[in-house]
């Protein structure tokens, strides 16, 4: 069975490590942390910058935080890394066998379960903060 991305999971790991630290921090010390390779760190800080939530200094570096961690919403963090299409996390497979019964009717049926299952979790993510988050690892 296929995951959701892992960025997600690594964004948040990095917006903590950032919130919690009292200087900027470089890829290489975020990746250290993550326990991954530092070009994966620098496309989700990408993102992350697109986002705005985050901005680097150029030369010898230091990813900073564009928002305070009270007012960034693990949704907001989901978001900016999982690029879903027509904001859809759940696909459904297509060219069903209209003559089926099952086959001409499961899109209809099944996207309308599993549009309330990502509004569910989008609304739960939109309940924590990253502050919350980060006042756990004390």
């Amino acid at each position: 069975m296929k995951q959701i991305s892992t960025r997600f999971s690594m964004a948040v790991h990095i917006l903590s490590l950032i919130a919690i630290s009292s200087n900027e921090v470089t890829g290489d010390y975020i990746a250290g942390s993550v326990n991954t390779n530092p070009v994966v760190i620098r496309r989700i800080i990408s993102m992350l910058k697109r986002a705005g939530l985050v901005d680097v200094r150029p030369g010898i570096g230091g990813a900073f935080l564009l928002r305070a961690p009270e007012v960034i919403t693990l949704l907001d963090i989901y978001r900016s890394v999982n690029l879903i299409e027509d904001n859809q996390l759940f696909g459904v497979h297509e060219e069903s066998n209209v003559r089926c019964q099952v086959g001409r009717n499961i899109e209809k049926v099944l996207q309308s379960e599993l549009k309330e299952a990502q509004s569910a979790m989008e609304l739960r993510l939109a309940q924590t903060t990253l502050s919350q988050i980060t006042a756990r690892f004390k």
